[in-house]
């Protein structure tokens, strides 16, 4: 059933019927036309229509595993459709891979930058065109591309730079280069501010914007509602493969959510304030080395009481992961400590720790989380079979009265506890994950990402009960890239940059300075730069996606 929010007005057609399906493709834009892609069982696309019209910002919305970046990857080259066509000003086009597709007009910035650190800017940006006049590679021609793309869509980007030594949101400018030097008219952005600071991501929208402006038609792929409302001319969702619906940007969140999942959600976590008990987790001085000898974790010092959720912000890559594997015990430590309780766990295996109260929901569920292949049952006791075994022999009545338990409490959409947790939809195996770990008492809970990948639904459902672990007394910690989650869960966030604690600062602490201390700029001068830019001539700002944008000097990221 095809749902619509404040419905646009249908772009220009040659000889329209009316309405989307089976209309005939757009004479100036791209059409997509029954786009079908399945993988084995799965339908990934399912008859998917779309138009895309030049001069204006088209937002793909939905939850991860909807279907997005496969429909887009069909678009540009990377994948073949199983059934449909796609059309470029009503003409239909075969693209067999990428470079067919860029010929066409098509350009995309993917989510994982596809880059060689290695090589400068103006490196990438000939990388598999490195043929020149008369055969031969211009360097120079290359710069000057650079600079002159650079300059025009104010991209601020040095051709002589190395990648690998810019910041993650230069490193995306880089990425737009790439697809510009093509002469693109369709640009495709595939989940782009997944790795960005508040600020980054206000410049992103900047560009997009000058890009629309100069008539390019682009596709924004994206599952955070705030920043389609605050950039988006035509929104299409998808969910489960399919076209659901089309809205407006003055479509309410909650409108946009529900079509996301189909049913009504609540999109606000209620939650009292905290009532402090002692300090049951306490880091102190602690640094960590990769297995190269660089140092990834650095001099990092916190608390956690119980009755409190601490959140760990920042952007991917700035050490968070490698502070949460030492204090479970898959990293070893430098130097520092680390003590549960009171009890030093700075050196304790990952069973030891668990056995000292700590729960542990991975960044990555599927790898460290569960065994794919194991049933729902086995996995909701992988770490504590010792409880139900009995010399030697599992107790198989036990785990099953376990597993109808938790999958009761934790609404577990399953069609047995025998079922293997790998069929299970993303949401329903996090949940999995998160229900063994509160299947015992707790001294800590430790959950790194915990709701990457999952529906809005289910997201509902794991930030309550978050929330009523912290109310059991609990010390949480949360280590989030997601601001609206640490906005929402958040009594005190600590930020993080290259492995150091900038600082931590109370729940309620603005978007804008969280952006600029994940920035790497402290909490003080974060604080002063953003009163500066507040003041009523400088407060106009044509993209709200944080309270207000802040530009980033160069030299202070």
């Amino acid at each position: 059933m095809q749902t619509t929010t404040g419905a646009t007005a249908a772009p220009d057609r040659a000889d329209a019927p009316g309405g989307a399906s089976g209309a005939p493709p757009l004479t100036n834009g791209l059409s997509l036309r029954g786009i079908t892609k399945r993988f084995g069982a799965l339908t990934a696309n399912d008859h998917i229509d779309l138009d895309i019209v030049p001069g204006r910002i088209h937002c793909l919305l939905g939850e991860n595993g909807a279907g997005k970046s496969t429909l887009m990857n069909v678009l540009y080259g990377l994948l073949d459709a199983d059934e449909g066509a796609i059309y470029i000003d009503g003409i239909e086009q075969h693209f067999r891979n990428p470079r067919q597709a860029m010929g066409a007009g098509i350009g995309m910035v993917h989510q994982h930058f596809m880059l060689v650190d290695v090589f400068t800017v103006a490196e990438n940006l000939v990388l598999g065109r490195e043929e020149g006049a008369l055969g031969t590679l211009s360097m120079r021609a290359a710069r000057r591309k650079v600079r002159e793309l650079s300059d025009r869509y104010k991209l601020d980007v040095n051709p002589d730079a190395v990648v690998e030594n810019l910041p993650v949101g230069v490193q995306q400018r880089v990425e737009i280069l790439k697809a510009l030097s093509h002469d693109v008219r369709f640009l495709v952005f595939d989940e782009p501010t997944a790795v960005l600071t508040p600020q980054e991501i206000d410049e992103l929208m900047l560009i997009m914007q000058a890009l629309r402006d100069e008539g390019k038609a682009i596709v924004f792929i994206t599952h955070k509602l705030r920043e389609v409302r605050a950039i988006a001319d035509d929104i299409t969702v998808i969910r489960r493969g399919k076209v659901v619906g089309e809205a407006e940007p003055s479509a309410s969140e909650s409108d946009l959510a529900e079509m996301m999942v189909g049913r009504s959600v609540s999109l606000r976590v209620q939650k009292q304030e905290p009532t402090l008990r002692d300090v049951r987790l306490q880091v102190s001085d602690l640094s960590v080395a990769d297995p190269s000898g660089a140092v990834v974790v650095d001099d990092v010092s916190f608390e956690v009481h119980g009755g409190e959720i601490l959140c760990i912000a920042g952007v991917q890559g700035n050490g968070q992961s490698e502070l949460v594997e030492a204090m479970l015990g898959t990293m070893p430590v430098m130097s520092g400590s680390v003590s549960i309780d009171g009890r030093d766990t700075t050196r304790a295996t990952p069973a030891q720790t668990i056995e000292a109260g700590l729960g542990f929901v991975p960044e990555d569920r599927q790898h460290d989380g569960f065994v794919g292949s194991f049933s729902v049952a086995e996995n909701l006791v992988l770490n504590q079979v010792d409880n139900y075994a009995s010399t030697g022999t599992l107790k198989l009545g036990a785990i099953a009265d376990n597993a109808r338990h938790r999958v009761n409490e934790f609404d577990i959409r399953t069609g047995s506890i025998g079922q293997p947790v790998s069929s299970l939809s993303g949401g329903n195996q996090q949940k999995v994950v998160l229900a063994r770990e509160l299947s015992r008492p707790l001294s800590v809970l430790i959950a790194s990402q915990p709701t990457r990948g999952v529906d809005v639904g289910a997201i509902e459902f794991l930030h309550q009960r978050l929330v009523a672990e912290r109310d059991a007394g609990t010390a949480v910690v949360i280590v989030s890239t997601e601001l609206d989650e640490i906005e929402a869960l958040a009594d005190r966030i600590a930020v993080m940059n290259r492995g150091r604690v900038v600082g931590i600062v109370p729940s309620g602490t603005p978007r804008e300075v969280l952006g600029l201390m994940m920035a790497g700029i402290n909490e003080e001068e974060a604080r002063a730069e953003v009163e500066g830019a507040s003041r009523p001539e400088d407060a106009d700002s044509p993209v709200d996606v944080v309270d207000a944008g802040s530009d980033i000097k160069e030299e202070e990221r």
